[in-house]
């Protein structure tokens, strides 16, 4: 089982960047994939990138494509998604979520483990 912990939102710009932290504890890290999702508000949830457990394998949703980044760090059990060119469009809660199975995840059903959320707010 792992907690998730996400860290690193906040108030930027229009052609901003962020950098957002996912910190998990628990056993089998190594096991997980990874996948981040955000919310705005009135909208349903919706998959933004995700990270495969072994290979690595990156798959982004095309409105993110070219500006964000999604990338594991095993040494610190952490979970990044660099977002870059940030538009008023990205804000959103962003959550970052886990599974201990393979492939490439992008379903919410997908995912047994969540973190809490960070706001991210793109000012125009």
């Amino acid at each position: 089982q792992l907690q998730l912990v996400e860290s690193g939102g906040g108030l930027v710009q229009a052609g901003g960047s962020l950098r957002l932290s996912c910190a998990a504890s628990g056993r089998n890290f190594y096991n997980n994939g990874f996948g981040w999702f955000r919310q705005a508000p009135g909208k349903e949830r919706e998959f933004v990138a995700g990270l495969s457990r072994w290979s690595g394998t990156t798959t982004y949703t095309d409105a993110v494509k070219g500006r964000f980044t999604v990338s594991r760090d095993n040494a610190v059990n952490t979970v990044y998604l660099q977002m870059n060119s940030l538009q008023p469009e990205d804000t959103a809660v962003y959550y970052c979520a886990a599974a201990n199975k393979g492939g490439i995840l992008t379903r919410g059903t997908d995912f047994s483990y969540w973190g809490q959320g960070t706001q991210v707010t793109v000012s125009s």
